[in-house]
């Protein structure tokens, strides 16, 4: 048996609230909607995932979610427009990734990086 897919599931009871922050922000897209479910995401090809952590790495908590974008510092800076409180400052890591901490609509804490 092998995994083929992994999802993350946020309980809300505004599922349109995601709207402006997963896709507007970061380009995701519909790809099911069934009104008390909406699954977002994209058609690029992805390894899958799943990570433990007794913390975020430069001694920040563990985030929520990790998502890997190919223009963080635009990210970051669309995220800062639209008021979306940002709880860990856009950052290089010395183990390669430039990242910053944000809380989406639901009060996830969600790492935004990008690969250096």
């Amino acid at each position: 048996m092998k995994v083929k897919r992994i999802v993350t599931n946020i309980a809300t009871r505004e599922i349109e609230k995601a709207k402006l922050f997963y896709i507007d922000i970061l380009g995701m897209n519909i790809l099911m909607d069934h009104g008390w479910i909406a699954t977002y995401g994209s058609e690029e090809e992805m390894n899958v995932q799943i990570s433990f952590a007794n913390e975020g790495g430069s001694g920040t908590v563990v985030p929520d979610l990790s998502i890997e974008v190919d223009e963080v510092d635009t990210a970051f800076k669309l995220m800062k427009e639209h008021h979306f409180t940002i709880e860990y400052e856009l950052t290089n890591e010395p183990w390669g990734v430039r990242r910053f901490y944000v809380r989406d609509p639901f009060g996830k804490l969600v790492n935004i990086l990008t690969h250096i």
